[in-house]
């Protein structure tokens, strides 16, 4: 699934470029852009597929568009009375995003001509359109959206190039040392770190080197369950491709449908499953990466080498600031034979804490447990459709006439785990016994199938509904930490009253929507992921404010206890913290190695120091 989907969108707006090779004529005899990758369409200024998208009807009822999600095309008609109480819009107020930009609008390229020979020489597909570079100099935070709604960036990439294997990066980045060139790699685009954004500083031509186009399965070895694979290859691709053959991987970030294998490695990132799969590093065997200094990679392939320092962990979490991943070999399994969901009411979120806490201690946790408190649980429940059959409707009705009436649960209290087990029939049937024996233990109560179905699916259309704030004036964004069992609960609570406590410092007329969810759990912790998001209607600056919110979020976290990020990366966004975190000898052990290996700063996107 390329990052090159979204263009075709506005393949009609693309002003020819000389240094474009690959173009065809129309029947109208007009230029028609012809690049890398699938062409299904994405939005160009937003989270997702152009045709999925949470909107408001005549009706004043809000629906999801589409037919990808299994919330497509239904309606929901509490959604909007949430959206106006919750996040305070105002349906008569639109903050609409500007259009397109005009390309010749965009910043000019700064052009290599001796490293332009180069690439051309290398025959590589690359391009210097303006809104393709624009494309590729940013990612996903609410801030990089923001701006391309409403703003401008002051820097984007000069050229973008599609390499098709590992011997053509090799070749761009020996071209991009001999010529001192600036490559940021890109993967899905969906960083969360600002990791993409082009140092507005930086005075070489910058090139993004999109790997997209390097996604295939080189080969796949069934008796020793590993796969090898081009690392530009994006997660839901690289899933479907092995289930075709009975395998998984089994790594499912939120971001699978866009994110690739390239930048999971890159960022140390975690998938919703890894209790059964383990986080990137734990499904890793071997990595192939290109440096300024040539291609680094083990000399075997083997379960695990007692060789001095890994040099896997010099690469993982590297973001693109050492070289660039071209290919990776992966632990695989067959695919589980299976695959049901669950759900579990609790009367507080501290009782289902300590829940998932013990179960952490058993060693019993299924392939996913995520802990919803009581604000996301609300929202949930807005995101019943009006085509719930009436039957339906009147036994969720019963189940919560239970719980309030006579189990006492208080509605604005309550917390909500979702489950899902995966395994042979008789795996999944006793790790259901002993999570919803353990459940009952701190008051939890099984609240069925289709709701933990519902409940696991949100996750890939909550993005969405991002883009529904933006249209009214609802600055939003998400942020992750890890954090020990003894403080999951305060972080919690601390955080999100840090956050309604400094929107009001800052001028912010309404409360702050802020609510988390306890997403991976370990023996010794948890990962909590954190959304939040503010009116902006009347700031004179709302980024500055976003901004600073986030930055007192962030300080909040280390206060508690909780790590930089979890999964997440540094980016950017975060780096001003890196030192703090890993102490001032960690970060020239970084340095040195960077300092060795990429002396030029070829790879000098800025990323984490």
């Amino acid at each position: 699934m390329s990052s090159q989907r979204r263009l075709q969108t506005f393949a009609n707006h693309l002003a020819p470029s000389p240094a474009l090779e690959n173009c065809s004529k129309t029947d109208g005899d007009q230029a028609v852009k012809k690049f890398p990758g699938r062409h299904d369409i994405l939005k160009w200024n937003g989270w997702g597929y152009a045709d999925s998208q949470f909107s408001i009807k005549d009706d004043q009822k809000a629906c999801f568009t589409g037919s990808r999600y299994m919330l497509s095309g239904q309606t929901f008609p509490k959604l909007v009375e949430w959206f106006e109480n919750e996040c305070h819009a105002d349906r008569a107020q639109k903050s609409l995003a500007k259009p397109l930009p005009n390309p010749d609008s965009l910043p000019k390229p700064i052009v290599n001509e001796m490293f332009l020979d180069q690439i051309k020489h290398l025959k590589v597909d690359h391009t210097l359109d303006p809104i393709m570079r624009l494309f590729h100099g940013h990612g996903h935070t609410g801030h990089e959206i923001f701006v391309l709604r409403h703003g401008e960036f002051k820097r984007i990439p000069d050229i973008v190039i599609w390499p098709r294997c590992h011997q053509d990066v090799e070749g761009i980045v020996r071209a991009a040392v001999q010529c001192n060139v600036c490559l940021i790699p890109f993967g899905g685009g969906t960083s969360v770190s600002t990791a993409l954004e082009c140092p507005t500083e930086e005075k070489r031509m910058i090139v993004s080197l999109d790997m997209t186009e390097m996604k295939r399965i080189l080969w796949i070895d069934e008796e020793n369950l590993v796969a090898h694979i081009e690392a530009g290859i994006i997660g839901e691709d690289l899933e479907q491709q092995l289930q075709a053959k009975g395998l998984c991987v089994g790594h499912e970030p939120d971001s699978m449908e866009f994110s690739s294998l390239g930048g999971w490695v890159a960022t140390r990132a975690s998938g919703m499953k890894k209790n059964i799969y383990g986080n990137i590093e734990d499904i890793i065997v071997r990595i192939r990466m290109v440096t300024p200094q040539g291609t680094v990679e083990k000399n075997c392939q083997v379960p695990r080498m007692s060789t001095g320092p890994d040099i896997h962990h010099f690469i993982l979490g590297s973001e693109g600031t050492l070289g660039v991943v071209t290919e990776v070999t992966l632990r695989i399994r067959p695919v589980p034979q299976a695959k049901v969901y669950g759900s579990v009411v609790f009367p507080t979120l501290e009782a289902g804490i300590k829940a998932l806490h013990e179960i952490a201690k058993q060693h019993c946790a299924p392939a996913s447990i995520r802990l919803m408190d009581n604000e996301q649980f609300r929202f949930g429940q807005a995101l019943k459709g009006e085509e719930t059959s009436f039957f339906k409707s009147f036994l969720d009705g019963v189940k919560a006439m239970y719980l309030t009436k006579f189990k006492g649960f208080d509605p604005h209290s309550l917390a909500v785990a979702t489950l899902l087990f995966e395994g042979t029939n008789e795996e999944v049937l006793i790790q259901q016994k002993r999570i919803y024996e353990i459940s009952a233990k701190f008051g939890g109560i099984p609240a069925g199938e289709e709701n933990g179905k519902r409940g696991y699916m949100l996750t890939f259309v909550i993005a969405y509904l991002r883009d529904l704030g933006f249209d009214y004036y609802f600055l939003a964004e998400s942020f992750e930490t890890s954090v020990p069992w003894d403080r999951v609960a305060n972080l919690c609570i601390n955080v999100k009253e840090c956050i309604i406590r400094k929107c009001a410092e800052l001028g912010v007329k309404y409360k702050p929507f802020a609510t988390c969810r306890v997403t991976q759990t370990y023996d010794t912790g948890a990962c909590v992921y954190f959304y939040f998001g503010f009116n902006y209607m009347g700031l004179a600056d709302p980024l500055i404010v976003y901004d600073a919110v986030e930055s007192s979020a962030r300080d909040e976290i280390l206060a508690n206890g909780g790590s930089l990020s979890h999964h997440h990366g540094v980016g950017k966004l975060r780096k001003k913290w890196l030192k703090k975190s890993i102490s001032d000898v960690g970060l020239q052990m970084i340095k040195s190695v960077k300092d060795s290996i990429d002396p030029q700063n070829i790879f000098g996107n800025g990323n984490l120091y």
